[in-house]
């Protein structure tokens, strides 16, 4: 757990993730985004959307409303069977969940627990100036049910074929007993997921291609392979509309635990929509006469978990050069993929003396037109380097006093920590070159 912490520690310091409502002793388990940790959760996204829908001629996006009929709630099955067992503390009213490790004592107070029952995790609320039964709704536990309801409308509308793919992007819910380990699991969450439409007797080869495509995803985030296991889950333990699951499981610091998922759903949700609304969902193929209900592959990304995965993977600390001074130093470097990285450039004047401050700041101004830039002028250059180095940028540019008679700077990268003079007006196209080719 020594690593966890470090990260945990870094991740606050630099202004990654910190806990939330700090000000009035912040709220169990919730967590808010500084700017490298948006920036680095936006670079996951978007280069999630292009690989799994931009590039793609089978696949739309939608962005669907977080609200939704609580009938949807009822025919999906979330508001019978999306629960987890329950046990209270008879002492200190602490609860804990009895599905993992079922306990018959308080872990806390060693009070006696009550008789486990079956908690519901969607977070309940209502809907309009009235409260009542008929204004009851639910934060969605997941994404894929507005992928189903809206099924036949989207393949209607943009004349798509079997198979095709429904993908978004948002936020989730769920009431969990237990969280903890940072943002591995809380109430409030992003998910990424896709529902890929299939002929029903072709799911297989669909769930094994898409299986191999998360593998490729995983190591487009730096992820190595051997950091990762695939669980099959076994008859008895999916769900039961399953018909066949994958956990992938990665190696976080404190032990092998899930990082995304992939299920072969068959035609049970648009089979139940069919039921409950009473409307025909069934695809229709026009050229062939085919009327069916496709199966549905659905891989599920936690965004959040994909974060947690990237920084873990990218820690690293390594012996640096000794000083002029013939001290040794430990440098903290996040090799973060660097089309991932949250700032791509740092502009680093060597001196607060003029001209280099207006040829820094002149530099930093013309490159945001195309890059994540941070300019920083504080402290020794060996420091800014580190600082950098601990929030994974991968190349530093020095401006020094050189640069107003030669017109060149210094460009350092990250991981090599080698360093290149370039003219300035060779930078930005270098720069372009040097983050296309990692």
């Amino acid at each position: 757990m020594i690593v966890f912490d470090k990260l945990v520690s870094l991740c606050k310091r630099r202004g990654f993730i910190f806990s939330g409502s700090s000000i009035y002793g912040g709220l169990a388990n919730s967590f808010d985004y500084g700017f490298l940790g948006v920036e680095l959760k936006n670079n996951i996204k978007q280069a999630w959307w292009k690989k799994f829908v931009q590039t793609r001629d089978d696949m739309i996006g939608i962005d669907a409303a977080i609200f939704m009929n609580p009938k949807v709630w009822e025919a999906s099955g979330h508001l019978q069977n999306f629960t987890d067992p329950l046990a209270d503390c008879k002492k200190c009213h602490e609860r804990f969940r009895q599905d993992l490790v079922p306990i018959e004592h308080s872990t806390t107070c060693g009070g006696e627990l009550t008789d486990v029952r079956n908690f519901n995790l969607m977070f309940k609320t209502t809907l309009g100036p009235v409260e009542g039964e008929g204004s009851v709704v639910y934060l969605r536990p997941e994404l894929a049910q507005a992928m189903f309801v809206d099924f036949k409308e989207l393949y209607e509308t943009y004349r798509l074929s079997v198979p095709f793919g429904v993908a978004q992007i948002g936020k989730a819910f769920r009431n969990e007993i237990t969280t903890g380990n940072f943002i591995f699991r809380t109430r409030e969450f992003d998910l990424a997921e896709f529902e890929y439409f299939v002929e029903p007797d072709k799911w297989e080869h669909w769930f094994n291609y898409w299986l191999k495509e998360m593998e490729d995803w995983i190591a487009e985030l730096g992820i190595k392979k051997d950091e990762t296991y695939l669980h099959e889950i076994p008859d008895g333990d999916r769900a039961h509309y399953s018909k066949r699951t994958i956990d992938i499981e990665y190696q976080y610091p404190f032990g092998m635990k899930e990082l995304y998922g992939l299920a072969c759903r068959s035609d049970f949700d648009l089979k139940n929509h069919e039921k409950y609304s009473g409307k025909d969902l069934k695809y229709k193929n026009l050229s062939t006469g085919a009327n069916f209900l496709p199966y549905v592959i659905e891989p599920t990304f936690g965004i959040d978990r994909s974060v947690f995965a990237v920084l873990a993977s990218a820690y690293s600390e390594e012996e640096a050069p000794t000083t002029e001074e013939g001290e040794s130093d430990t440098r903290v470097v996040l090799k973060i993929p660097k089309h991932l990285a949250p700032i791509k450039v740092a502009i680093l004047p060597l001196s607060k003396k003029q001209p280099l401050i207006d040829s820094a700041k002149d530099i930093a101004s013309e490159l945001r037109k195309h890059f994540t830039v941070l300019y920083d002028e504080t402290q020794s250059i060996g420091r800014r380097y580190r600082r950098q180095d601990e929030i994974g940028t991968p190349y530093c540019i020095t401006i020094d006093f050189e640069t107003s008679n030669d017109g060149c700077i210094t460009v350092r990268d990250r991981d090599t920590m080698r360093q290149e003079r370039k003219n300035i007006t060779e930078l930005k196209d270098y720069l372009q070159y040097l983050l296309n080719q990692a």
